[in-house]
Parts: C-alpha cells; structure tokens; sequence
C-alpha cells in the first residue's frame, strides 16, 4: 500500500492535472490512506468531480468531502429560479418520469418522489447539479418495489462475474426482500462501483449496503 506522503502527492498532481476544477482553495489530508478535502470550490459540481479525482487515485481506501461552495457572485440565483430551472432539466429528460419533485432551499436541491429504476435517481442528480447557481443536491427519490425475484441472488451473482471478473468470487452477495448487501475485498474504487451497479441492474432490487473493502494491490 502506497504511503501517505506518496497518496498526497498523486492527489495534488490529479487535482491539478483536470482542468475542470479550480483547485487553488482545496487543501489535501490523508492519515492511512483516507483523504480529506477541505477548503472552497465555485460550485457544486466541482465538489462531486474532486471527489471523483480522489477516488480514481491508486491507493486510495476511503475520502471525507468536506469542501464548501462558495458561488461566485455573477452565479448566485435566487431559489425560485433554482427550482424552475431544475424542474426544466427533469421535465426535459426523455428517461424520467413526471414522479420527480424538486425544492429548494438556500440554493440547496432536494429532489424527491419515485421512480423504477435506480439509474433514474442517478440520471436526476446527474440533471440538476450542474444548474448555475447549485451549491448541492440532496436526493430523497426512492424506488418503487419491483415484483419479487426468487433467483435474485444468482442473478447478481452473474453480473458480478461478468463485469469484476476474478474478484467475484471475493464478493459474497446477501439478498432479503429487495435489499442486498455486498461483502469481501476488491483492488479498486472501479471494480467497487462495478459491483454496485451490477447489484441494482437487478429487477427486485430497492435498496443496496456496500460492505466492500478496498484493497490495492
């Protein structure tokens, strides 16, 4: 396992290597392999995406986001205009239904309602956190209960096989009444991820516990 000085050093360079983000507010901890990030971004996108660049760092076993958004003066808007411009995005979504709510409050997005599908949920979030004027997005959208898959574990099971590969056979998968819970060790956030979205791919599935250990090689 990479040392704390080396993680911090890949960090800072990722950071600054995406031209995406302003990472001239953000200030970089790691202790045992676990990264906090501190500091301001101009939005709130750029937060998630600093996320994202930490996670995708070799190494890496876990991150704490604590930055603040701190808007620039031309993107503050007032939550009226948040929310019809978030109800705008939604409503032009061919794959989500009219089951979405959106408030806001402070510049914050809460979304809620129902839908089929877990990337729905996903794609709302996706929809609505790059809007002007954003500082984030809490999502309360919930998943209405599919029919019952008797063979739901052996389904995921095949999934995971198909897209981890050899780590598979290091995931045990526990299923009851919808919800599933994913246990044992991967190399990586990818082949993480991997396993939780082959885990909700599978109809029957409301709800997934990712109890995955990361362990680099």
């Amino acid at each position: 396992m990479k040392e704390d000085v080396q993680l911090h050093a890949d960090m800072a360079e990722e950071l600054a290597s995406d031209p995406s983000i302003d990472a001239s507010r953000i200030a970089i901890a790691i202790r045992d392999g676990v990264i906090t990030l501190t500091g301001t971004v101009p939005s709130y996108w750029q937060k998630v995406e600093a996320e994202n660049v930490a996670r995708r760092v070799n190494g890496v076993r876990a991150v704490a986001n604590e930055l603040q958004v701190e808007l620039p003066a031309e993107h503050v808007r007032d939550d009226t205009d948040i929310a019809a411009a978030a109800a705008a995005a939604l409503a032009w979504h061919s794959d989500l239904p009219d089951t979405i709510k959106v408030t806001v409050s402070n510049g914050w997005i809460t979304l809620s309602g129902t839908v089929d599908w877990q990337f729905q949920r996903q794609e709302a979030e996706l929809a609505v956190k790059y809007l002007t004027g954003v500082k984030g997005v809490v999502n309360n959208i919930t998943l209405k209960p599919a029919p019952k898959v008797s063979d739901v574990r052996d389904r995921i099971r095949k999934e995971l096989e198909r897209t981890v590969d050899q780590d598979a056979n290091r995931i045990t998968v526990e299923t009851s009444n919808g919800k599933v819970v994913l246990r044992g060790t991967v190399h990586s956030w990818f082949e993480d991820q991997v396993a939780r979205k082959a885990a909700w791919s599978v109809p029957g599935v409301t709800t997934v516990e990712d109890k995955l250990i990361v362990e680099p090689v």
